[in-house]
């Protein structure tokens, strides 16, 4: 059975769950330590600094149901440092890849238009010195795999690829709810001893 079909039969699918926290010792291990505990793997993990000075963002890309994606995301929101906790879909996120592909030059060179292949697969080359080449692309997994499998037969000498970045579609971003809500005006929805007279209303069943 295909891997698309299991995806539809478990309903399991990709899922980029982004956290905005503050930039703490330990709270990766922390994070991490969540998956680990309900056997969950994660397939890529980035951190970075985010829009906002001082907060980190961290992706993390795991295959699972909503339900469980859902349950994950109420528990990172629990530790103390974390802000706030996104997940989304592979349609809600605009996202990315970096691969770095290091083949030998002499043999690259001599058996494939390097001009085509950087042109069919928006590569470059990075480096090139007489005993290899490396070159680096940027997009989708399958696409990075794509140029894996064109340049097997040249001798690919090594490969790495990040983890994944992702931007979300359809957010107005954490930074602008966060901005506002740091824009209010203490205690102005607040009513000091609103219900001070009021005491058998409140009280009673």
């Amino acid at each position: 059975m295909s891997n698309s079909n299991e995806t539809e039969l478990n309903g399991k699918q990709e899922f980029t769950i982004t956290v905005y926290t503050e930039n703490r010792i330990g709270i990766l291990n922390r994070i991490a330590i969540i998956f680990s505990r309900r056997k969950i793997n994660i397939e890529s993990l980035n951190t970075s600094p985010s829009e906002i000075e001082h907060i980190h963002r961290f992706n993390i890309l795991i295959h699972e149901t909503e339900d469980v994606v859902r349950k994950l995301a109420r528990q990172i929101e629990k530790q103390v440092e974390v802000l706030k906790v996104y997940y989304n879909t592979n349609e809600d996120i605009i996202w990315q890849e970096m691969a770095l592909y290091k083949v030998p030059t002499d043999t690259i060179a001599e058996k494939v238009s390097v001009e085509r292949l950087l042109r069919e697969f928006g590569a470059r080359a990075v480096v090139i010195r007489k005993d290899y080449t490396v070159f680096e692309a940027t997009g989708h997994r399958e696409e990075t795999d794509k140029l894996i499998e064109v340049l097997q037969p040249y001798g690919l000498i090594e490969f790495v690829r990040s983890a994944r970045v992702a931007i979300i579609k359809d957010s107005d971003g954490f930074n602008r709810k966060l901005r506002e809500f740091e824009r209010r005006d203490p205690g102005e929805e607040v009513i000091e001893n609103e219900f001070l007279d009021k005491e058998k209303n409140v009280f009673s069943m």
